[in-house]
């Protein structure tokens, strides 16, 4: 199954295409605003460099946040254009389930967790086994009640875990000091790669995904006219 995996939802811009597994081309660049040009002119290259047409997708795997306003829906509508446009299957990825994917492939350990800053004291938090399973589903909570909640997911799969995201720092200092094992993995964005391989892993079962939607575990700051999106 040839996937595209597309994110732009926190501070990068990353696209991945994948042929059953095996990385065909990649593209990965840090930036904290600008998503919107990148994006299409990295997927142009990223299509040439395989010497693939649009046609040839099975699916386009995206992230869906949690992340930016702004950034999830850059990746968000260029997918759902895709789709309209080939008629293929688009998958929604979590950041933090990408990035936790990474972190666990990185180091080799059986479970982790992704934080993502989400400014005003609080992170997005979400945790994956090794085997796929959601350990921890996405939720916004106050940093400093990070702890507790990984040392109960401590207890059930094992001490030492994983850590990436945007606020590993500040959680693994705190994690440390609550007598916690955090292995940082210094993965601190989601890669494009891990996005399109946790769609691929959906399997035949892609062609039944509902449309992705934009995660917003807070609501947005910004609005638009309209009504919802």
């Amino acid at each position: 199954m040839i996937v595209l995996g597309l994110d732009t939802a926190l501070g990068a811009c990353s696209v991945a295409l994948l042929d059953d597994g095996k990385t065909l081309a990649h593209a990965h660049r840090a930036m904290l605003r600008g998503h919107a040009e990148a994006l299409a002119p990295m997927v142009e290259t990223l299509m040439r460099e395989a010497g693939l047409s649009f046609g040839a997708l099975d699916a386009i795997a995206v992230t869906t946040g949690p992340g930016t306003f702004t950034g999830q829906r850059v990746g968000l509508a260029f997918a759902r254009g895709l789709r309209v446009a080939l008629g293929k299957p688009a998958i929604g990825v979590t950041t933090l389930d990408a990035m936790a994917a990474e972190a666990l492939a990185k180091t080799g350990l059986a479970w982790g967790i992704a934080a993502a800053d989400a400014k005003r004291g609080e992170i997005y938090l979400g945790a994956r086994s090794v085997k796929g399973e959601t350990l921890l589903t996405a939720e916004l909570i106050a940093v400093e009640s990070a702890p507790a909640r990984v040392a109960a997911l401590a207890k059930l799969h094992g001490g030492e875990f994983a850590l990436a995201g945007t606020a590993s720092e500040a959680l693994a200092a705190l994690l440390t000091q609550a007598g916690l094992q955090p292995v940082d993995s210094l993965l601190r964005q989601p890669d494009a790669i891990f996005v399109a391989r946790l769609a691929a892993d959906i399997g035949g079962e892609v062609s039944n995904c509902p449309p992705p939607k934009p995660l917003y575990l807070r609501a947005p700051d910004a609005k638009l006219p309209g009504g919802p999106w």
